[in-house]
């Protein structure tokens, strides 16, 4: 009975613990300082598209970037090689095809979508992994010409000449796809085009909590949303989180860094800032 009694407790605040290390400020930008460090690194959520009009680069933040000697994204994006290495990685394995994996039906139906909505063939898509269709698909869903946040700070770093590197390689990331079944990514497509007012809805309210800055109702929404991860969060972004922060370790320890990476891995006790805690940094909100 003591045994049992003990477990529980050891378990409560083994909960409680993990618990206290997930962010509860509503703020993107968190000041990272590890025991012994004298200049702290930085951490940005991000959110990888989004309308100009949503758009927004605040003094505070830029006035934090210039702290810092360089800036951290998940993939290098100003490697002048990485539209070559999209082109190598971004072909589904084993000579897959869209017209194999959808019914006859289905593949017509998302040809004339894209050549209705999005103003493009499927010819070019063929042979991609299917969450390549995602990049033109998010022109319809948003109804703008969106901007990327990681290339706005790909060009306030160039402003300071600070370098710009990769947490992860793009390799890594284009392998991920090939890790979620094709079929699932098809799958999630469908469903986006099928329902676009729902998705349209959705990606307001993604905005509307982006720019409060409630990083954990973000986390929230994106496990909830029908347009997201469709369990596969382990690999898109828990294991991702895990592998991320003994890098984040080793290079804020090698100089000041501005981090960013999408909102949505910040909140949540599996999220970036709650496994730095647990690693021994101080991870304080910056307004």
């Amino acid at each position: 009975m003591k045994t049992l009694v003990l477990s529980v407790i050891i378990f409560c605040v083994s909960t409680f613990v993990a618990n206290a290390q997930a962010p509860t400020e509503n703020t993107l930008l968190w000041e990272v300082t590890s025991p012994g460090q004298a200049k702290p690194s930085f951490l940005f959520g991000t959110i990888h598209l989004i309308c100009p009009a949503d758009f927004s680069l605040s003094d505070s933040l830029k006035a934090t970037l210039a702290r810092t000697e360089q800036v951290a994204l998940e993939i290098d994006m100003d490697d002048p090689n990485m539209m070559a290495g999209m082109m190598k990685t971004m072909n589904m394995s084993d000579g897959n095809e869209l017209k194999k994996l959808l019914s006859e039906k289905d593949y017509a139906r998302l040809g004339q979508f894209y050549k209705d909505s999005v103003g493009m063939g499927l010819a070019m898509f063929e042979r991609v992994k299917p969450f390549v269709l995602m990049g033109p698909l998010f022109n319809a869903v948003l109804s703008c010409q969106p901007q990327s946040y990681e290339m706005a700070l790909v060009q306030l770093a160039a402003k300071q000449k600070s370098e710009v590197i990769g947490i992860e390689t793009l390799e890594e990331q284009m392998a991920i796809f090939d890790t979620i079944p094709y079929k699932e990514q098809l799958k999630m497509i469908m469903t986006m085009i099928d329902s676009l007012p729902q998705a349209r809805k959705e990606f307001t309210n993604l905005v509307a909590l982006y720019k409060s800055q409630k990083v954990n109702d973000l986390y929230s929404l994106m496990m909830q949303s029908d347009y997201g991860m469709e369990g596969n969060e382990e690999v898109m972004l828990f294991a991702r989180n895990r592998n991320w922060v003994p890098r984040i370790k080793r290079i804020a320890a090698e100089k000041p860094t501005f981090f960013a990476v999408g909102a949505g891995h910040l909140g949540g006790d599996r999220g970036i800032i709650s496994l730095l805690r647990k690693e021994g940094f101080k991870v304080r909100a910056v307004q």
